[in-house]
């Protein structure tokens, strides 16, 4: 297979990307950005069948509460973010002091046909360098046939001053559509961070 290159060794002059691979782009739909006194953040529109997947992509989020898990919900239909979901959750950890460290499946993070929040990032620090960033993929919101799957990744600065590596997944077990998600933590107010909403050609 020949690896193909542009003859100036640029990217200025390359016209069309080679077989295999993705064109796809972002569309920023809707940004949120903290003030230190939102308890959530939000977005039930631009949610709908004008995209297959959405990417929420959230930095530098820190929490009023020491400690405090961020977390995510989905709304479908009502007025409540209360979607039956089933998940998964594992991670990764190493601390300061190198003096503890982990990897494994994480029980009491996952759900089983429940209608909670889902946490997405575990115990983020509140100390003035901490704080927590990741990607969140929504699939296919606005099916009213499948179940909605949704997987991210996230890293943060845990309260007991260890760094922390956060894989989780799971789908909505509803068919009517998803037409809002919302972020916040478990205890307390978004005292910073930005997250933005795209959608997916």
């Amino acid at each position: 297979m020949a690896i193909k290159a542009a003859n100036d060794k640029s990217m200025s002059n390359i016209t069309a990307l080679p077989s295999g691979v993705s064109a796809k782009s972002l569309i920023l739909l809707d940004t949120f950005t903290s003030d230190g006194s939102d308890d959530t953040a939000t977005f039930a529109s631009s949610i709908d069948s004008t995209y297959k997947e959405y990417l929420f992509v959230y930095t530098g989020v820190h929490p009023q509460t020491d400690n405090a898990e961020f977390t995510v919900n989905f709304r479908d239909g009502s007025t409540a973010y209360d979607a039956t979901k089933t998940t998964t959750y594992f991670n990764s950890y190493h601390d300061e002091a190198d003096s503890g460290t982990g990897v494994g499946y994480n029980t009491d993070m996952d759900l089983a046909q429940a209608t909670g929040v889902q946490n997405i990032i575990q115990d983020c620090g509140a100390d003035n360098d901490q704080a927590g960033s990741g990607y969140l993929c929504l699939f296919d919101p606005s099916s009213t046939t499948f179940v909605k799957h949704f997987y991210g990744r996230s890293s943060n600065a845990h309260g007991g001053d260890y760094a922390q590596d956060i894989y989780f997944a799971g789908y909505c077990n509803v068919t009517a559509a998803i037409d809002g998600v919302q972020f916040k933590f478990s205890s307390g107010e978004i005292q910073a961070g930005v997250i933005k909403m795209y959608g997916v050609v």
